[in-house]
C-alpha cells in the first residue's frame, strides 16, 4: 500500500489501532483497559500543559500516526514535535500521516503489552530521529529512558 492507501485503510478502519511496519506488514492492536485508558489521560494532560507553557512545539495522542523515514507508520501514547519541523510539513501532509518523525514519545506500558515489544518500538523511534523517549513500565514500577548514542 501507498502511504495514501494505507491513511484511507485506517479511515475505513477507525475501531482500530492500526500500525505498520517498515517492510508494510499491518499491524492491529487492542484498545487499551479502562485503567491504562486513564492513565494515559492523565499523561496527555500532563503534556498538553507543558506543551502550551514552553510554546516551542506541537503535542499528539495515540491514535495520531507518523510515518518514520524508514517507512513505518507508528503511533506513540504521548508525542511532541519541534513546531519548526511541524512547520516545514505541507498541509495535506499535516491532515494525513505526517512524514516526519517526533522529537519525544511516551509508550505507556498496558498489562497485555509485551515489554520487549514495546522496548524494540522505542529503538525504532531512536534509529528513526526522536531525541528522547519514555517506555511507563507501570506492571514493574519502571520508567526506560530512549535518547541518540553519543
Amino acid at each position: 500500500m501507498t502511504a495514501d492507501q494505507f491513511f484511507d485503510f485506517c479511515q475505513m478502519n477507525r475501531d482500530y489501532r492500526i500500525e505498520r511496519t517498515a517492510s508494510g506488514e499491518i499491524i492491529i492492536m487492542s484498545p487499551t483497559g479502562s485503567e491504562t485508558g486513564n492513565r494515559n489521560f492523565d499523561l496527555i494532560g500532563q503534556l498538553g500543559i507543558w506543551v502550551k507553557q514552553d510554546g516551542t512545539g506541537i503535542g499528539f495522542d495515540s491514535s495520531t500516526g507518523f510515518i518514520l523515514p524508514n517507512g513505518a507508520t507508528k503511533s506513540a501514547d504521548a508525542a511532541w514535535v519541534r513546531l519548526e519541523k511541524w512547520n516545514s510539513l505541507t498541509r495535506e501532509q499535516q491532515i494525513k500521516f505526517a512524514p516526519i518523525c517526533p522529537d519525544f514519545v511516551v509508550e505507556l506500558r498496558s498489562p497485555s503489552d509485551r515489554l520487549q515489544s514495546l522496548q524494540e518500538k522505542m529503538l525504532e523511534y531512536i534509529d528513526n530521529g526522536v531525541s528522547l523517549g519514555w517506555l511507563i513500565d507501570r506492571n514493574n514500577r519502571r520508567v526506560y529512558i530512549y535518547r541518540p548514542a553519543s
